[in-house]
């Protein structure tokens, strides 16, 4: 039970990446606070699973790209629990939409929820991390922002890139309380992923040396790991889990 009497605010929990990690950190001993905006229904079924399993959860409401509604969930996480000690930045979106048909709106949310975010979240748990024993925060970036590109989601790409460069700030400016790091997946078999065209699928699954996307665990159990005690001199890194990728 490496995560015993730990706090772990997961965002974007309710499926996909999120809700492996929330099991995954729930059967270490961790109590878990799943983050949702829209799938309600998705973060409950996570909730009840975490409880089957003997831990503590709860399913709090937020959009993560709003400073107050992320003000709230630190304090409702606070006011349950005590305390924060983990925080993993997982919420997400992206739209896949040609370069000349994408809108400023659609640049906006995606940065929105994606790097400002992954910002306001840091910022406000980590006040609390501070007060106590310190903490860990793991971000989940992308290997869209560092080596593979696609056109069509150029926001998201830029989003991702932007969370290496504040990870590593957030590193250097939190230490050495807090431990700042960052894992950059590949393809993940995940409903962000469910629609993509099958040419397209095959296409990308024969680059990857593995010859498969990942799944939701192999990813969360990186971020487990980031988490844990056997992390605690590992800071400021971008981590690739991509299965080698050419």
């Amino acid at each position: 039970m490496r995560f015993k009497n730990k706090i772990a605010l997961i965002t974007g929990a309710s499926k996909g990446i999120g809700r492996a990690t929330a099991l995954l950190f729930a059967k270490e001993g961790a109590k878990v606070v799943v983050n949702y905006f829209s799938s309600k229904k998705e973060a409950f079924a996570v909730v009840d699973e975490i409880k089957k399993v003997g831990s503590e959860a709860i399913a709090i409401n937020c959009d993560v790209s709003k400073e107050n509604e992320v003000k709230k969930m630190i304090q409702q996480t606070i006011n349950k629990f005590g305390k924060i000690d983990i925080l993993v930045n997982n919420a997400g979106i992206v739209f896949d939409v040609p370069f000349f048909e994408r809108t400023v709106e659609q640049w906006k949310q995606t940065l929105d929820v994606n790097l400002l975010g992954t910002f306001l979240c840091s910022k406000y748990a980590s006040e609390q991390m501070l007060k106590k024993d310190g903490g860990k925060i793991i971000n989940i970036s992308s290997t869209n922002g560092i080596d593979s590109f696609s056109p069509e989601s150029m926001d998201y790409d830029a989003s991702k890139a932007g969370i290496i460069i504040l990870t590593r700030n957030l590193a250097k400016e939190l230490a050495p309380k807090i431990q700042v790091n960052s894992i950059a997946p590949g393809w993940v078999d995940t409903e962000m992923n469910k629609d993509l065209p099958k040419d397209f699928v095959e296409e990308e699954t024969e680059k990857i040396y593995l010859k498969r996307f990942a799944k939701p665990e192999e990813i969360a159990k990186v971020i487990l790991f980031l988490a844990s005690d056997d992390a605690n001199y590992i800071t400021g890194s971008i981590l690739k889990v991509d299965g080698g990728h050419g």
